[in-house]
């Protein structure tokens, strides 16, 4: 008969990690912060559409947010926490409204 503690360290199973009580942060930050740079994606493809028709490119633009959303939501939860999903998405979301901010600025010239 084999003893456990006799096995090597490396042959021992090992105790797989508890569950992550994270995921609700996660989950928040993805469903609102997601939701806000899906947002701003349409208007930032709305910037690009001018010369189209308006009901094309509303609807463009309209049918742009569930798969962002969506992609957002699904990617969160390979942030290590639910803290960096906020931080990263917040530095998303404001660096795509910036982006969207100089855009306006451009074409209003």
């Amino acid at each position: 008969m084999s003893d456990a503690s006799a096995e090597p360290a490396a042959t021992r199973r090992r105790k797989p990690p508890p569950i992550r009580t994270d995921w609700v942060s996660k989950t928040l930050a993805g469903l609102l912060l997601g939701f806000s740079l899906s947002i701003i994606a349409s208007g930032l493809l709305m910037t690009r559409l001018g010369d189209m028709p308006l009901p094309v490119s509303g609807q463009l633009a309209m049918w742009l947010v569930p798969p962002v959303w969506l992609g957002v939501l699904s990617l969160v939860y390979f942030f290590g926490s639910g803290l960096r999903a906020w931080a990263w998405l917040l530095g998303a979301n404001a660096v795509a409204l910036g982006v969207w901010w100089l855009l306006q600025q451009g074409s209003a010239a």
